[in-house]
C-alpha cells in the first residue's frame, strides 16, 4: 500500500510543496510541476538500474500527496463530508508512468449541491494538473447495488483504500460489500474464473501473439492479480505472502510469482516511458527498443529482440502454469471442500478423485520417476478424467528435475513416451499438458530450447513450441471422424497411414532446430533420427521420420515457387519423393504445418496448389519414375475434357478447333479443363469484339479467389498495366499466368482477393472489369506506380532485397526470383520496371509471407528469348534500388 512516508525529499519535498501551495493562485502549476519533477526523477532512477518494483509504489505515494492536496484545496470546509478512495491498481498502491489514476468518491445520500460543485472542480483540477483520472462518484448504496450486478466493480471496491475525507463512509462501504453481504467466496471465485476464461479467449487463448498484452494475455499481470483477488476474498489475505502462512503457496511458488510480477513491471514501466502514455501491448514499435534498453545484443543466430521476447514468453508461460495450478487448488478448497468422494484406484500409483487424477501417496514420483510420463498416458486412456489434482501438479513441479539422462535411458520411460504417440486419441492433449507442466522440454531438451522462441517477423505468428504442437493437433484432427468434412482427401489419406505415429514424431521434430544456426531441417532430421533410434523404432522408420523432417518444406516451396503446370517440375518433385508413401506423409505434414503457421495463411488458393501438386505427382508415381509424364499426353487429356464441357455448352467441335488452333501446348498445361472451357466459350461469344480487350471476372472460384482473365492482342506493357490496375483497386495478387498465342494474342490470368474479404463479390467483379478495360485501352501509356503509406506493422521490418536469376532451359525463358519487404504497390513497381525494358512476363508465382514478398517471374525479352547477362544486371540494380531501405534490423529467411 502506498504511503507518503515512503517519499524521500529528493523525490518530493512535501514541506516545500505545502509552502508553495499557500499561494492559492498557483495551485495547479505548483502541483503540475511537483508531479512532473517526481516522474522525471523516477525515470532517471529506472534508467540507472533501479527496478520498477521499488518505483511503482513510490509513484503511487507521490500521486497520493498530489491528489490529497488537491482534495483539501478544492473541497475546503467540505473535505470531511465525503471520502476520497483509490481503486484498481492505484488502490493496490501500484502506479506505472502511464497508468490511469482511478479514484472513487464516496458521498452521503443525498449529495449536497455545494459538494457536487466542488467535486466537479476537483476532477477538472486533476486533469489540469496532467493526471489521467478515472473516477466514479457513488453513495454506499450505489456501491452495493453496482457491485452486486458487476463482478468488476466488486473487485475494484475490494482493492480500494481511503485517501482523504470521511473514513466512516469508506468503512460503511467496505462492510456493505464484504463477502458476508455480497459475492461470497465461492460465488466470487466462480465468477472471476469465468471472467479469466473469457479474457484468455479474447486474446486467442494463447500468450504467444506477436504483439502480446502485458496485462490481459494469459500469464500476464491480470493472472497474478486473479490469484490475489481470490485470496483476499476467500481467505481474507492482505498480500500474496499471507498465502504462504496459510499453506496455499510454497515459498518457491511465492518467489516465482513475485519474480514474474517484477519482470513484467520492469517491462511495463519501460513501455510506458517509451510510448509516453499508457500502453500495455508489446507492439513492434517498441520491442527492439526495449530489447536494447534491457541489455540484449544481436548474436550470431538470434536477434536481440528475439532473445528479449523469448524471455518474456517463457516467463508468462511459467506464470500461466502457476495460475492454473493455484486456481485449481482454490477450486478444490472453495468449491469441493464439502465433497467426500471415495477415490477410484487406477493402479498402485494413481487414482481418480472428484474427476481428477492424483498420486496415491506423496512419494510416487520419488520412488517411480517414470510415473511422471505414466500420468499423461493414463489421462489419454481415461478421457473421463477432468484434470490433475493441484497437489499432484505441485509434486510434479517439485520432482521434474529427476528427468535427466538416466531417466531418458530408462526403458520404461521410453516405452511410455512412445505409447502416448500410439494411442488412438488424446495425443494433442497429452503433449500440451506435458508441455504446460514442463515435462516435455525436460524429456526432450531440444524442445526446451525452442520454448518461447519467436521469430521477429509477421509470418510466424506463434512461438516455435506453440506452432509445433498446433501442427500435431492439425494432423490428429484429420483422424477424427466428425471432422472428415473439413479436408476429405487429407482425412482419407490419413485413414490409410500404416504408422501415423511416425507422422506425429516428424511434426514434433520438424522445427526443433530453429535458432541454432545452419539448416534447421538438416539439424532437426539428425535429432529426429537419434530420438527414434533410442526409442526402439526400426532403422527404416528412423530414416523415414528423419526424411520427413529434412524435407518438410519441399512440397510447399515447390507448389508456391515453381511452375507445377510444367511436367518437368512434376517429374523432378516425384523423383525427390520417390514413392506414394513418402508423398502422402509429406502432403499431410505440409498442410498441417502451413495451417499452424498463421490461420490467415491457409486459404483455398494454397489448398488447390498443394492438391494439384499431390494429384500430378501421384499420377507420375503411378506411371513409374522411369516413365516420366509426357507433355503431349497431358495436353491431349486437357483438350478432351474441355471439349466435353464445351459440347454441353453447345459449341461445335470445329468452332472450338478454330479458336484453339493458335493456342500453344503451354496454355493447356497451365489451365484446367473447366478454365479452358470458360475462356473458349467467352472468346466465341465475343466474336469480333474479342479484338478489343476481353476481360472476364469470376468472383468465386475453386482456386480460392477472384479469377481475372484477359484476352487481347499482345502488346508491350500488358502485364504492367494489369498489375497497376489491380494494385489501384487494393487487390492482393496470388497468382499470375501469361500465355502468348501463335497469332499474336495474349491470354493472361490473375488470381486476386480483397484483403478485407467483406466486399460484395458482384460489385467487385464489375469494378475490376471496368478498371482493367480502362487501363488496357491505351497500352502505350504506362503510369508510374503510386506509393501508398506502409502499414504500421510492416514499418518495423527490413527484409534485405534479393534479386536472383536462373535459366529455365526447358521452357526457353529466364526465372527471376525477387525477395523484398512487402509494401504497397510492389508488384506494380516490378511490372513498371520490366515494361520499361520491354520484357515479357510469361508466368508469375506470387507469395506474401508476413512482411516478406517472395515472388518468381518467368520471362523473356522482346524477341521471346531468355534474358542476357547485361539486362539481368541492370534489373537487379534497379529493383535493389527501388525496394531496399536503411532499417537497422535485418531478417533471416527460415522458411515455414
Amino acid at each position: 500500500m502506498a504511503t507518503t512516508d515512503m517519499i524521500d525529499r529528493q523525490l518530493l519535498d512535501l514541506d516545500a510543496l505545502d509552502r508553495a501551495l499557500t499561494d492559492t493562485a498557483n495551485v495547479t502549476p505548483v502541483l503540475q510541476r511537483a508531479l512532473a519533477d517526481a516522474d522525471d526523477t523516477l525515470s532517471a532512477r529506472f534508467l540507472d538500474g533501479e527496478p520498477a518494483f521499488k518505483l511503482v509504489p513510490l509513484r503511487a505515494a507521490v500521486m497520493d500527496a498530489v491528489v490529497t492536496r488537491a482534495w483539501a484545496i478544492c473541497l475546503g470546509d467540505l473535505a470531511d463530508h465525503a471520502c476520497l478512495a483509490a481503486v484498481g491498481g492505484y488502490g493496490r498502491g501500484e502506479l506505472h508512468p502511464g497508468s490511469d489514476t482511478d479514484l472513487m468518491i464516496i458521498i452521503p445520500a443525498p449529495l449536497p449541491e455545494a459538494l457536487e460543485s466542488r467535486l466537479s472542480d476537483l476532477v477538472t483540477r486533476l486533469w489540469d494538473i496532467g493526471i489521467e483520472v478515472g473516477h466514479s462518484v457513488r453513495s454506499v448504496n450505489d456501491c452495493v447495488e453496482q457491485a452486486r450486478r458487476d463482478i468488476t466493480v466488486a473487485t475494484n471496491l475490494m482493492e480500494a483504500r481511503p485517501l482523504a475525507g470521511d473514513r466512516s463512509l469508506f468503512d460503511a462501504m467496505d462492510a456493505a460489500t464484504s463477502p458476508y453481504r455480497i459475492w461470497s467466496g465461492p460465488d466470487f471465485f466462480e465468477a472471476k474464473w469465468a471472467e479469466q476464461q473469457k479474457r484468455h479467449e479474447r486474446y486467442d487463448d494463447t500468450a504467444y501473439n506477436l504483439e502480446p498484452n502485458l496485462k490481459e494475455s494469459p500469464g500476464g499481470l491480470r493472472d497474478i492479480h486473479m490469484i490475489g483477488w481470490v485470496a483476499k476474498r476467500h481467505f481474507n489475505a492482505g498480500a500474496l505472502s499471507d498465502l504462504v502462512d496459510l499453506g496455499f503457496l510454497s515459498e518457491s511458488e511465492y518467489e516465482e510469482l513475485i519474480q514474474g510480477q517484477h519482470f513484467l513491471w520492469d517491462i511495463r514501466f519501460a513501455l510506458h516511458r517509451l510510448a509516453g502514455r499508457r500502453e500495455d501491448r508489446l507492439l513492434f514499435d517498441y520491442q527492439a527498443d526495449l530489447a536494447r534498453q534491457f541489455g540484449y545484443k544481436d548474436a550470431e543466430h538470434t536477434l536481440a529482440v528475439e532473445q528479449f521476447m523469448q524471455r518474456y514468453y517463457r516467463m508468462i508461460k511459467r506464470l500461466s502454469r502457476l495460475n492454473e495450478m493455484l486456481l485449481q487448488l482454490y477450486q478444490e478448497t472453495i468449491l469441493y471442500t464439502e465433497l467426500d468422494e471415495k477415490p477410484q484406484l487406477l493402479n498402485k500409483r494413481f487414482q481418480i478423485k472428484r474427476g481428477f487424477i492424483e498420486i496415491t501417496h506423496r512419494n510416487v514420483f520419488q520412488r517411480y520417476p517414470f510415473a511422471m510420463l505414466e500420468l499423461f498416458l493414463l489421462m489419454q486412456q481415461h478421457p473421463e478424467i477432468r484434470g490433475i489434482r493441484a497437489a499432484t501438479i505441485r509434486q510434479l513441479r517439485e520432482h521434474r528435475h529427476r528427468i535427466n539422462n538416466a531417466f531418458r535411458r530408462d526403458l520404461r520411460a521410453r516405452s511410455l513416451f512412445m505409447e502416448i504417440f500410439r494411442q488412438p486419441a488424446g495425443i494433442t492433449h497429452a503433449l500440451r499438458r506435458m508441455h504446460s507442466h514442463g515435462i516435455l522440454g525436460r524429456y526432450i531438451p531440444a524442445f526446451a530450447t525452442i520454448t518461447g522462441r519467436m521469430q521477429y517477423d509477421l509470418f510466424h505468428v506463434y512461438t516455435v513450441d506453440t506452432h509445433t504442437l498446433m501442427v500435431v493437433s492439425n494432423l490428429r484432427r484429420l483422424s477424427v471422424p466428425e471432422h472428415r468434412d473439413e479436408f476429405p482427401l487429407l482425412s482419407e489419406i490419413h485413414s490409410r497411414l500404416p504408422k501415423p505415429e511416425l507422422l506425429y514424431l516428424a511434426a514434433l521434430f520438424h522445427d526443433i532446430a530453429k535458432g541454432r544456426g545452419g539448416d534447421h531441417s538438416e539439424l532437426g532430421a539428425e535429432d529426429a533420427y537419434a530420438f527414434c533410434l533410442q526409442h526402439g523404432l526400426s532403422r527404416y522408420d528412423c530414416r523415414f521420420v528423419a526424411w520427413l523432417v529434412r524435407k518438410h518444406l519441399l512440397m510447399s516451396m515447390t507448389a508456391q515457387r515453381r511452375d507445377i503446370s510444367d511436367p518437368g517440375v512434376i517429374n523432378e518433385f516425384a523423383g525427390e519423393v520417390g514413392d506414394r508413401k513418402h508423398l502422402e506423409y509429406l502432403y499431410l505434414l505440409t498442410v498441417a504445418d502451413i495451417r499452424a503457421t498463421d490461420a490467415k495463411l491457409w486459404n483455398n488458393w494454397r489448398k488447390s496448389l498443394l492438391q494439384e501438386l499431390y494429384r500430378r505427382t501421384a499420377q507420375a508415381l503411378r506411371r513409374g519414375l522411369g516413365q516420366p509424364i509426357d507433355e503431349d499426353e497431358l495436353v491431349a487429356e486437357a483438350q478432351h475434357r474441355a471439349r466435353e464441357l464445351l459440347r454441353h455448352k453447345g459449341l461445335h467441335h470445329m468452332t472450338v478447333r478454330s479458336i484453339w488452333r493458335h493456342f500453344t501446348p503451354d496454355y493447356f498445361l497451365r489451365y484446367s479443363a473447366a478454365e479452358v472451357a470458360w475462356h473458349t466459350a467467352a472468346i466465341h461469344a465475343a466474336g469480333d469484339a474479342a479484338h478489343a480487350p476481353l476481360v472476364l471476372v469470376e468472383p468465386d472460384t475453386q482456386r480460392g479467389g477472384i479469377e481475372v482473365f484477359i484476352y487481347t492482342r499482345d502488346r508491350d506493357n500488358i502485364f504492367a498495366l494489369a498489375v497497376s490496375a489491380l494494385d489501384q483497386l487494393s487487390l492482393d495478387i496470388l497468382d499470375a499466368r501469361i500465355i502468348t498465342t501463335d497469332n499474336g494474342y495474349t491470354l493472361d490470368s490473375f488470381l486476386v482477393h480483397t484483403p478485407t474479404g467483406g466486399d460484395d463479390p458482384t460489385a467487385t467483379a464489375v469494378t475490376i472489369r471496368e478498371t482493367l478495360r480502362t487501363h488496357l485501352a491505351d497500352p502505350k501509356t504506362l503510369p508510374e506506380p503510386a506509393t501508398g503509406a506502409t502499414p504500421r506493422r510492416l514499418r518495423h521490418f527490413n527484409t534485405m532485397t534479393q534479386v536472383d536469376f536462373s535459366d529455365d532451359t526447358r521452357n526457353n525463358r529466364t526465372a527471376m526470383e525477387l525477395i523484398a519487404g512487402d509494401q504497397p504497390g510492389l508488384l506494380a513497381q516490378v511490372g513498371y520496371t520490366l515494361a520499361r525494358h520491354g520484357l515479357r512476363v510469361q508466368n508469375a508465382k506470387i507469395a506474401t509471407l508476413g512482411e516478406r514478398a517472395e515472388d518468381v517471374f518467368f520471362m523473356t525479352d522482346d524477341a521471346n528469348a531468355p534474358l542476357g547477362s547485361a539486362i539481368r544486371q541492370q534489373l537487379r540494380s534497379e529493383l535493389l534500388s527501388a525496394f531496399d531501405d536503411d532499417s537497422d534490423i535485418m531478417r533471416r529467411g527460415d522458411g515455414v
